[in-house]
């Protein structure tokens, strides 16, 4: 599957109806799939996240996800972390948020 710029701006939309900001993310990277690069550009920019834990499997998994945290432009720097362990993922996103209150 190929996520593009329509699904990404549902996807951001969906966060800013559903959560409250600033809100972190846990993405769990399960399953393969890929962006064309206009969603690349803009998957994860809003103001309203604040951190993206990123859950990995594989390492083709790693290194797409370190691509798009890394080279692709972006306007501001993701606070994003890849991770092999849910539970280091949910502790790291846990304090992330903690220093917000």
């Amino acid at each position: 599957m190929e996520i593009n710029l329509i699904m990404v701006n549902q996807l951001h939309n969906f966060f800013l109806a559903h959560l409250h900001s600033p809100f972190s993310l846990l993405i769990n990277k399960v399953n393969a799939y890929s962006y064309d690069f206009e969603a690349q550009i803009n998957i994860g920019n809003l103001s309203e996240i604040h951190a993206i834990a990123v859950i990995v499997y594989k390492i083709a998994s790693q290194l797409n996800t370190e691509y798009l945290a890394h080279t692709i432009p972006r306007t501001d720097r993701l606070n994003l972390r890849i991770y092999s362990d849910r539970d280091v993922a949910l502790n790291w996103l846990q304090l992330e948020q903690a220093q917000l209150s």
